[in-house]
């Protein structure tokens, strides 16, 4: 190629830093690495000790004059938050410059803005890092299963709550115990709210449904669980009824709105979600015409991501070769419209009700009756453990039902004199 397009890398954390290594180190990988030059490096401080080598010259704290310096093509943002980020790349995309983010926080805050401004202004803004980090998602949809109608989709888009709930199924342990364990790993934050409170699979679902269904999906719409609650008696007796719990992101159409959330699940031993374990994470699709797909690898980590946002360094240069001045339509993303949410309340799913009460006879009768009162159907209801204290655990799986329907039924059941307390609600896949 004739063009050299140099690339401006704003940040040199974990991601950065794979990014800048696989940059400098072109051989045996694609051809197009001899059009593409690591040209400047934006970082917050000059002094701090890093593990890649790098020519001095490279570095700058400079963010903005970085973003504006005429000699860089491509601006990649890999240094995560929401500001300076936003601020940087809508100064990027005013100058032309297309942009490689895998900042999914800021793109289901900010997408609207971000997005349009690259329409207006015909420049590729691309984002396969943001979403399960290795796993060829984002490209998926947007142009190798261009041909279909996507039903659905739902995965286990965070790393870190796969993690911990795989832990607690294989050693029997609790919440409190894995988590400080996977502190200690560096499979989780100081600070875990983003991912076992559902934050950050929420982010995710958030962009993976606005492509899958080509509408925006505001992320505020996006109903969300976390997994503290999530006991080990909970993974234990579900093991025993035949599932799995697993933090699932599920985007699905609802008549003529989208249905997207988050929240532990109860899976089917058989399904394929359900032996993805440890930080893997794991997308399935489900297309018209080619019916179920999935899409299973690494979700996070240097490696992979770096993977991801270099892949999109090259099919900008690629793209920007064979049509400059013109932008590929299967390679924007499409923001055109908001989508249509429907409410949580309208969700039909089954249950998996975890229940302390007193242990005598009729308990479980006057829970079958208030269910009944709501239109809640059972499908099996069991008495496990009698508990020090003298109480029954008593569990209860219910046939598929109305969200509205089934929190009537809970908000009752919490009137049940006998009923000491409501352990654990889950839904089921």
């Amino acid at each position: 190629m004739a063009k050299t397009y140099r690339v401006g890398l704003l940040g040199l954390g974990t991601v950065g830093t794979g990014v800048a290594q696989i940059l400098q180190d072109p051989g045996a990988r694609h051809p197009l690495f001899a059009a593409v030059k690591l040209h400047r490096v934006g970082v917050r401080s000059l002094a701090k000790e890093r593990p890649v080598v790098l020519d001095p010259a490279l570095l700058t704290a400079d963010l903005a004059a970085l973003v504006d310096d005429p000699a860089i093509d491509i601006v990649v943002e890999v240094m995560g938050g929401l500001e300076p980020a936003r601020t940087l790349i809508l100064g990027a995309i005013a100058r032309g410059k297309p942009v490689v983010t895998a900042n999914k926080a800021l793109l289901a805050r900010h997408g609207v803005e971000i997005f349009r401004a690259a329409q207006k202004q015909g420049v590729y803004v691309m984002l396969e890092a943001a979403v399960c980090g290795g796993i060829p998602v984002i490209q998926s949809l947007k142009q190798s299963l261009g041909a279909n109608r996507i039903v659905g989709l739902m995965g286990i888009v965070n790393g870190t709550t796969n993690y911990i709930l795989s832990r607690m199924a294989a050693e029997g342990a609790e919440f409190a115990t894995v988590l400080a364990a996977a502190q200690e790993l560096g499979y989780a934050e100081s600070d875990p709210t983003a991912d076992v409170d559902g934050y950050d699979a929420a982010d995710k679902m958030a962009i993976l449904a606005s492509l899958a269904f080509g509408e925006q999906v505001a992320l505020a719409s996006v109903y969300r669980e976390g997994i503290r609650g999530v006991t080990g008696a909970d993974i234990a007796y579900a093991a025993e009824l035949g599932f799995t719990i697993k933090l699932l992101g599920i985007a699905q159409r609802q008549g003529s709105s989208l249905g997207v959330r988050v929240h532990p699940t109860l899976i089917p031993r058989h399904h394929p979600l359900a032996a993805v374990q440890g930080v893997t994470n794991a997308v399935q699709i489900l297309g018209d015409p080619i019916g179920e797909v999935v899409f299973s690898g690494p979700g996070a980590g240097g490696g992979a991501t770096a993977s991801a946002v270099v892949a999109d360094v090259l099919n900008v240069v690629a793209a920007l070769e064979v049509a400059p001045g013109r932008v590929n339509p299967l390679m924007e993303f499409p923001f055109d419209r908001m989508a249509a949410i429907a409410p949580m309340s309208a969700t039909v799913t089954a249950f998996y009700v975890r229940l302390v009460a007193a242990d005598r006879p009729g308990v479980i009768g006057e829970i079958g009756v208030t269910f009944g009162r709501h239109g809640v159907s059972l499908e099996a209801i069991i008495q496990k453990n009698i508990l020090p204290n003298g109480a029954a655990e008593i569990v209860a799986i219910t046939q598929p039902v109305q969200e509205l329907a089934m929190q009537g039924a809970l908000a009752d059941l919490r009137q049940v004199q006998s009923l000491g307390a409501i352990a654990s609600v889950f839904r089921l896949l």
